[in-house]
Order: C-alpha cells, then sequence, then structure tokens
C-alpha cells in the first residue's frame, strides 16, 4: 500500500492557557523586599499594593508619633481629646505625603520617558519608603536622640531605599538605571531632610 506524502501544511495547534499570577500578598511582599528584592519587585510588577502601603504607612506613623517625647508627655498629662486629634491629624498628613511622594515619583518617571502605570508604581513606592524606614523608627525608642549608631542605622536604611525605589521605577517604568535615579532623587533627598533623619538629628 502506498504512503501518502507528507503535508506540508501542519494542523494548528491548541492555545495553551495563560498561566495565572500568584497573589502577592502582603507579608511576602514587605519581608521579600529585605532578603531578595530583585524577585519580589520582578513579581510585583504592575501590580498594585494598596493594602500593604496603607498599612505600612500607617504603622510608620504611629511610630514616629509615639517616639516623639513632646507627644508622649502631652499623653500623660493633656486632654485625650486633644491627644486623639493630634494623633489622627498626624496619620492623615503622613497618609497624604507618602502619597505625595508617590505620585511625584510617577510623574517625573513618565516626563522622563517610562511607560509605567500609575497605581503600582505609587503604592509599591510607599511600600519600599517604609519597610525601609521601619528600623529607624523602631531605634527611635531604644537610643536617645543624635545617638551615632541611630545616625549610622538612619543613613543605611535610606541608601538602602534609594536603591530598592530605582529598581522599581526602572522596572515598573523600563527606564536605565540613570533616568530611574532622577526619577527618585528629590523624593529621596526630601525624605532624608523631613522624615528619616528629622526625629533623631
Amino acid at each position: 500500500m502506498p504512503v501518502p506524502p507528507p503535508t506540508l501544511v501542519q494542523p494548528a495547534s491548541a492555545p495553551q492557557p495563560a498561566a495565572k499570577r500568584r497573589r502577592l500578598w502582603w507579608h511576602r511582599l514587605i519581608l521579600g523586599l529585605w532578603y531578595r528584592p530583585v524577585e519580589v519587585l520582578d513579581e510585583a510588577r504592575d501590580r498594585g499594593a494598596w493594602s500593604a502601603a496603607v498599612l505600612l504607612t500607617l504603622v510608620g506613623g504611629a511610630l514616629g508619633l509615639l517616639a516623639s517625647k513632646s507627644f508622649r508627655a502631652q499623653w500623660g498629662t493633656g486632654p485625650q481629646e486633644v491627644v486623639w486629634q493630634l494623633a489622627g491629624l498626624t496619620e492623615a498628613g503622613v497618609l497624604v505625603a507618602s502619597l505625595g511622594l508617590g505620585l511625584v515619583t510617577h510623574a517625573i518617571a513618565r516626563t522622563l520617558g517610562g511607560n509605567g502605570r500609575l497605581r503600582p508604581t505609587v503604592s509599591l513606592f510607599i511600600v519600599v519608603f517604609w519597610v525601609t524606614d521601619l528600623p529607624r523608627l523602631a531605634l527611635s525608642f531604644l537610643l536617645p536622640e543624635g545617638h551615632p549608631v541611630a545616625q549610622a542605622v538612619a543613613l543605611t536604611t535610606w541608601g538602602f531605599s534609594c536603591a530598592l525605589a530605582v529598581l522599581l521605577i526602572r522596572g515598573q517604568h523600563h527606564l536605565p538605571t540613570l533616568r530611574s535615579v532622577g526619577a527618585v532623587a528629590v523624593q529621596m533627598l526630601a525624605s532624608l531632610a523631613l522624615l528619616k533623619l528629622g526625629p533623631i538629628s
């Protein structure tokens, strides 16, 4: 029996279903930034992280407020209504300031030619900002103001936050490293002057 000639037309292969992306839980994001930041930021690309961003902002604002000697003195002697109002205003101000830093970072990155989306850029920038500030805030309860160890930790974590912010913008906006540095430089310098070194310098 003669063998039929091979055909040049191959049957169309069935489309492969797209792999479902694993959910990035906030605790994996927060802890992973410390020991595998490149992998975590790549996994978080194009994802929003608003729950983690709001949680870290509130925790960071509360720690900074409680570390303030003037607030603790007012807590013990002043009217409780005034103290709670001050705490609420402080937390609201920290939320607004954090959102502003993220929005400015996104706007500068877009101006420099980036193509990232607003939601993941802003929320992940806030997460990076506050995750790296937690050691400084924790030390503010243990060490006196102006202590050399506290200053060294503040500078070290600030440098780490700058590196993470550059990695974030480079991945989210597909910018070269120098442009990513330019996108975060002003905000990180402002955070160094106003937040990270302010309470302990």
